[in-house]
C-alpha cells in the first residue's frame, strides 16, 4: 500500500475517500440486501466499511491494473473481478463481526461483483480524462542545422531541397515513403523498416505500422475507445494504434 500512496498524491487519495464515503452513504440511505432491518447507525456504520474498506481494495487494483488497460469497460470489468474475492472476503469478516459467523455463498459473491462494479464505474469516471484535457505541449529540444547524426543517414536519402528541412512524419505507402518536412512531402522508394532502422537514434515514435512522427512535430494527443491520433505541424494527423500507444502513453502524450 505504501507503494501505492507514493503513487498518488494525496490530494487524489483524499478525494477517493471522500468519493467513497459518500457512496457508502447513499447506499446507507437506500439499504439495499435486506440492511434496511438495521437501525440507521448500524446500516451507516456496515456500508461505511464495506464501500470504503472495500473501494480501497478497488483502488488498489486499479492503479495496480486497470489503468494500464484500454477502453473504460474492459478496466473496469478486469478490476471488479479481480477486487471481488478480496471484498467478499471483507464483508464476511464484517458479516462475522455482526452475527457471528462467516458466510460466503454464491449470492454473497454476485452482490459484491455487482456493487464493486457500481463503486468502480464511478471512480474511474471521476478521474476519467477527457479529450480536451489532454496534453498540448510536450517539452523539446529543436534542432537546427548542422544536422544530429541520428537523422544523418536517413535524410542523406532526400533530395537538397529538403535534406537540411525539418523532419515531420514519415507514411508508408506500398513499396515507397512519402516523407513529409515543413517544406513539403517527398516520395522515396524505401522500405519503412529501412527507415525506422535508420531513424532509431531519432527523436520520434512509431504511431502505426505504417506511420513514423517526430517528437518535435506533436502538438496534440487524442486517444479514444482504443484508437487514437496525433495532431502534428503542418496540418497532419497521424493514427495511433493499440499495439504502439504504450510509448507515447509512456512519454507522457496519452
Amino acid at each position: 500500500m505504501g507503494s501505492i500512496a507514493n503513487g498518488l498524491p494525496l490530494r487524489r487519495l483524499a478525494i477517493d475517500l471522500a468519493l467513497l464515503t459518500a457512496l457508502g452513504l447513499v447506499l446507507a440511505v437506500l439499504a439495499p440486501f435486506d440492511t434496511a432491518k438495521l437501525t440507521p447507525s448500524g446500516r451507516a456504520t456496515y456500508w461505511f466499511e464495506c464501500i470504503v474498506g472495500g473501494g480501497v481494495i478497488g483502488v488498489i487494483v486499479d492503479e495496480l491494473i486497470g489503468r494500464r488497460l484500454d477502453g473504460f469497460l474492459r478496466r473496469l470489468l478486469v478490476v471488479t473481478t479481480l477486487m471481488t474475492p478480496g471484498v467478499v472476503l471483507l464483508v464476511g469478516v464484517i458479516d462475522m463481526g455482526a452475527h457471528g459467523r462467516f458466510m460466503a455463498p454464491p449470492l454473497l459473491w454476485w452482490r459484491v461483483w455487482v456493487i464493486s462494479g457500481l463503486v468502480m464505474a464511478v471512480r474511474i469516471l471521476t478521474w476519467r480524462k477527457p479529450a480536451a484535457s489532454a496534453p498540448l505541449v510536450e517539452t523539446r529540444v529543436l534542432v537546427e542545422p548542422p544536422l544530429p547524426e541520428a537523422e544523418a543517414a536517413f535524410r542523406r536519402r532526400l533530395s537538397a531541397k529538403r535534406r537540411t528541412a525539418r523532419l515531420i512524419a514519415i507514411e508508408a505507402h506500398d513499396h515507397y515513403l512519402r516523407v513529409h518536412t515543413d517544406t513539403g512531402p517527398e516520395l522515396l522508394t524505401l522500405r519503412f523498416s529501412d527507415a525506422l532502422a535508420e531513424l532509431a537514434g531519432a527523436h520520434g515514435f512509431q504511431t502505426h505500422r505504417s506511420w513514423w512522427v517526430a517528437g518535435e512535430a506533436i502538438q496534440s494527443a487524442h486517444w479514444r475507445r482504443g484508437a487514437g491520433e496525433l495532431r502534428l505541424s503542418g496540418d497532419l494527423t497521424a493514427p495511433v494504434s493499440r499495439r504502439h500507444a504504450p510509448v507515447l502513453r509512456a512519454a507522457g502524450w496519452l
